[in-house]
């Protein structure tokens, strides 16, 4: 992750830029963790709150800015509408509608797992067949990983199912679509049912909250063995190349679901 940046440390067009755009700003709050980029902050301007993310154009995440740029105006408005996009100085700034509210609780028993899965159907309904926006398949990102035809399709996907992209306010909303993925429906409730494992749900019970989304029952038998098996790899390769405290859990959540699925297979 890069080394977050602070509003007074942007380069003073950019933030001249921003005013121009948003009016006058009064305050900025550092975000200090979350989203991969070199800034993230939201900041107190005369026509309102914005939150505002990105970096420097030569940098290694300067691809997520731009993808989350190009997919904004096709989402749904489950996303934070973007207001405005900046590029000058060699930074690339992206400024938000700004969303009150905290990170959906995953653990079981949460009154937030309802409305989770409402907005993974309802987001799936919305983006199959895909907008014409140009975003990577999904088969091509797990090249190696799994047979391209069993995650392949035409739903446009998150594909970052961490809770803190999941945003409570007056109604759940989803952030952060830095990472957005052409493939098969079911794939994002698949990526959230190895984080509901990792909150404390058994495997079991986390399928049983899946299969409230229309899409999970598109999903093969064949194809989520070999989905469990390519993402307990990935976090596996995670795990070797980047040693990091949260990787640990997702490791251990993805081999408990791989495992799970080969017991009831052997049954």
């Amino acid at each position: 992750m890069p080394q977050r940046r602070h509003w007074h440390e942007l380069p003073e067009e950019i933030r001249q830029r921003v005013e121009h755009r948003a009016g006058a700003v009064h305050a900025a709050y550092s975000v200090p963790t979350g989203a991969s980029c070199d800034l993230a902050a939201v900041i107190d301007t005369d026509a309102g709150r914005v939150f505002c993310k990105g970096g420097e154009t030569d940098g290694p995440t300067a691809w997520l800015y731009r993808n989350e740029a190009r997919v904004n105006p096709w989402l749904p408005d489950v996303a934070p509408r973007l207001r405005w996009t900046i590029e000058a100085k060699g930074w690339l700034m992206l400024g938000f509608e700004y969303v009150a509210g905290r990170h959906a609780d995953l653990a079981p028993g949460s009154p937030d797992l309802t409305a989770v899965a409402d907005l993974l159907g309802t987001q799936s309904r919305l983006l199959t067949p895909s907008p014409p926006v140009r975003v990577q398949r999904f088969a091509d990102r797990w090249c190696g990983l799994i047979a391209p035809e069993l995650v392949d399709g035409d739903t446009l996907l998150h594909t970052d199912m961490t809770p803190r992209n999941f945003l409570v306010a007056d109604r759940l909303r989803l952030v952060d679509w830095s990472s957005p993925a052409l493939g098969a429906a079911w794939i994002d409730t698949a990526l959230m049912l190895v984080r509901l494992v990792r909150a404390g749900h058994p495997p079991a019970e986390a399928e049983a909250w899946a299969g409230q989304i229309p899409n999970w029952a598109h999903a093969s038998e064949e194809a989520l063995d070999a989905f469990a098996g390519g993402l307990l790899r990935l976090w596996e390769r995670k795990q070797r190349s980047a040693p990091s405290p949260h990787h640990g859990p997702l490791l251990r959540a993805a081999r408990e679901w791989r495992d799970h699925l080969a017991t009831r297979k052997s049954r």
